[in-house]
């Protein structure tokens, strides 16, 4: 279980991780430091941070860096006119989503500045170009059906063999959310052979890379 102190400040961070599915998450990235002992993490879809801090918690009790992807802009759900839209997220200097002031406040109320690296950018890009093995990755950034396809396509094999991989906001009925992650990330990691479905909590899928 993740420190109940962290586990504070996750809840009290701005995002959309129930604390069922963050402490589940907690516990996959733990599953994933011993499984590949030494390897960093990444989380794709950061936000302001609140998932960061038990994905950040479980990788410092590994040894290893986490480092979170995101281009702090916005999901196309979190635009003014979306029902995720967040006024107070909003840069009154540019009109703009920034959300890594927040995030950066976050990681410094948890006190994983020195395990959380923030990389700010395209994920599908960075991804394309990433050149390391890591012992898990979680997918949690936009839910358009291009950028969640972009993101697997740019992410998922750099998960080492017998590595976690977790994708969050998987939603088979429309009516409980967008498809897209179900679709175009969960889906295609089942049916690529690579993968091994391990637990459900909520919407928090957890895989485990077999091949």
């Amino acid at each position: 279980m993740i420190d109940p102190g962290l586990r504070e400040v996750a809840l009290a961070t701005k995002g959309f991780m129930p604390s069922d599915e963050g402490d589940a998450l907690f516990d996959a990235a733990m599953l994933a430091g011993r499984n590949v002992p030494s390897l960093d993490m990444v989380e794709v879809g950061s936000y302001c941070g609140r998932s960061t801090v038990w994905v950040g918690a479980a990788a410092r009790s590994c040894g290893v860096t986490l480092y979170a992807v995101d281009h702090h802009g916005g999901s196309e759900e979190n635009q003014p006119g979306w029902e995720w839209f967040d006024d107070t997220v909003v840069d009154p200097s540019t009109g703009r989503i920034n959300t890594l002031p927040f995030f950066n406040d976050t990681m410094t109320r948890a006190g994983l500045t020195d395990t959380v690296r923030a990389v700010v950018g395209d994920s599908a890009s960075l991804g394309a170009s990433w050149a390391s093995k890591i012992s898990f990755l979680f997918i949690d950034g936009g839910h358009g059906r291009e950028i969640a396809r972009a993101d697997f396509a740019a992410w998922h094999e750099h998960v080492a063999h017998d590595g976690i991989f977790a994708i969050h906001d998987v939603f088979t009925d429309p009516a409980d959310g967008g498809l897209a992650p179900y679709e175009e990330i969960y889906l295609p990691a089942l049916e690529s052979g690579k993968f091994r479905e391990i637990s459900i909590t909520g919407s928090l899928r957890v895989l485990q890379r077999v091949a």
